[in-house]
């Protein structure tokens, strides 16, 4: 089988979505403090991190969404949501800061030539990462979900989807509609995933398993496409 690493690299000074805490790595043992603890030869180094549960790349807890004080957090939201068949599509074409219409993702489709099935999880290739790696207008320059496009993800019964950006919605958007028909449908999503390139218009196997984080309302994830060859 073909593994695609999807994940975005976590390193102090990494882009965060604005107003997210920062993330930051120190070192926190070396094999020279270490190794007078051994009698042999053995030593061990380790470092030592912080960052938001929302900040690399990571799917979204309902109670990142919802505030409603029933809304599951992480670590108690079913593993299925975030394993399964999955086809990226291309929606590179959508200029940023823009919405993305129900006609672009039918156009996407139908360059794809094939649809989502209900139950799959759709990855939404804007070419954002790919463009903006270590540059401040990843946070800024990409288009997203309008309320019409959001309601066509729900309509295909899209179990959970994912963007190569900070967030599936318009970055000038005020009113947030792809988070908001989150909440309402509880299909959650991934955010700040990498190298769709490498899988756009293609179906493989998607597995996104976010870290088990007690009352967190995200879990950082190391996400892969998988393909049978």
């Amino acid at each position: 089988m073909r593994i695609v690493d999807l994940s975005q690299d976590i390193y102090q000074g990494m882009l965060v979505y604005p107003g997210h805490s920062k993330t930051a790595m120190w070192d926190h043992a070396s094999h020279e403090e270490t190794a007078e603890r051994f009698e042999s030869d053995f030593s061990f180094q380790t470092k030592a991190f912080t960052m938001n549960d929302n900040g690399p790349t990571h799917v979204d807890a309902y109670s990142h969404l919802d505030p409603s004080a029933d809304a599951a957090t992480i670590d108690e939201m079913d593993l299925g949501l975030f394993v399964g068949p999955s086809l990226c599509i291309d929606v590179s074409d959508v200029p940023p800061r823009t919405d993305i219409t129900p006609e672009h993702l039918d156009a996407a489709v139908e360059r794809a030539q094939q649809e989502p099935a209900p139950g799959d999880i759709l990855l939404l290739y804007t070419g954002t990462w790919n463009k903006y790696v270590d540059d401040r207008r990843y946070l800024s320059d990409f288009p997203g979900l309008g309320h019409e496009a959001s309601e066509w993800i729900e309509s295909h019964r899209i179990k959970a989807f994912g963007v190569d950006s900070p967030t599936p919605d318009n970055p000038a958007s005020k009113t947030y509609p792809c988070h908001l028909m989150s909440r309402r449908s509880g299909i959650t999503h991934y955010e700040n995933l990498a190298h769709l390139d490498e899988v756009v218009n293609t179906r493989f196997v998607f597995v996104g398993l976010p870290l088990k984080l007690r009352g967190a309302h995200g879990g950082p994830t190391r996400a892969a496409a998988i393909y049978d060859l």
